[in-house]
């Protein structure tokens, strides 16, 4: 799964990593080293021009049928092995692919009962760029604008031993296949959500009080 990580750039770097126009104002952008779930994040879709668009979503995708949005839970991950086809999820996935960057991301390890807590960053220094899928607003009764959905799929061996998921990782080379709006078949996309190649990222343990999603600030990665 993919519960947390660290979005503190500013906008402007993601939106001259991704080839994309800002489409929110950076002044109302707020730095994180934990966000979660319901929490504000950054997404990338291609417009009908066919340049891309930076701009704000709400992390839990809710549905465009979903007539209750408050009672659409736990859509802040998408399997891969069912995106293409889970209710909530397959119109996205055929018109509504975005990335979703990050500067890291948070995965916890169990054993004998005990959590610890491990942020993992590109081994290139570059940002993360998941694989994600975007729901707009429906207009001033949707409370929510827009909203998102990150795809995870089983675990590559950069998180051995760590957790059996991690978020898709996209490289550049896939990014214009994965936004392009004319494509929405499903043999041609799902090649694109396999774990990441070894080497593509690196991680080291971080103190506890990551998993209290109040605490923020750049000491939360820091090794511990």
């Amino acid at each position: 799964m993919c519960g947390r990580f660290a979005l503190f750039s500013e906008p402007s770097r993601f939106a001259e990593f991704l080839d994309a126009e800002l489409a929110l104002d950076p002044e109302a952008f707020r730095p994180s080293w934990n966000v979660g779930p319901t929490r504000t994040i950054l997404g990338v879709a291609e417009r009908a021009d066919g340049h891309r668009s930076l701009g704000a979503y709400r992390w839990g995708l809710v549905p465009g049928w979903a007539k209750e949005p408050s009672a659409i839970r736990s859509t802040f991950n998408a399997r891969a092995e069912t995106v293409a086809t889970k209710p909530t999820f397959r119109s996205a996935f055929r018109r509504g692919r975005i990335l979703i960057p990050a500067d890291a991301f948070y995965e916890w390890q169990t054993e004998g009962g005990v959590k610890t807590p491990f942020a993992f960053t590109r081994t290139d220094g570059n940002p993360i760029v998941f694989a994600g899928l975007g729901e707009p607003g429906r207009g001033p009764d949707q409370p929510y604008g827009d909203t998102a959905t990150v795809i995870t799929t089983t675990a590559g061996p950069d998180m051995a031993g760590i957790h059996d998921r991690m978020p898709v990782i996209l490289e550049p080379d896939a990014w214009a296949h994965w936004l392009d709006p004319a494509v929405n078949d499903r043999e041609e996309l799902e090649p694109l959500l396999r774990p990441a190649p070894p080497g593509t990222i690196v991680h080291h343990s971080v103190d506890r009080a990551v998993g209290n999603i109040r605490n923020d600030g750049p000491q939360l990665l820091s090794t511990s």
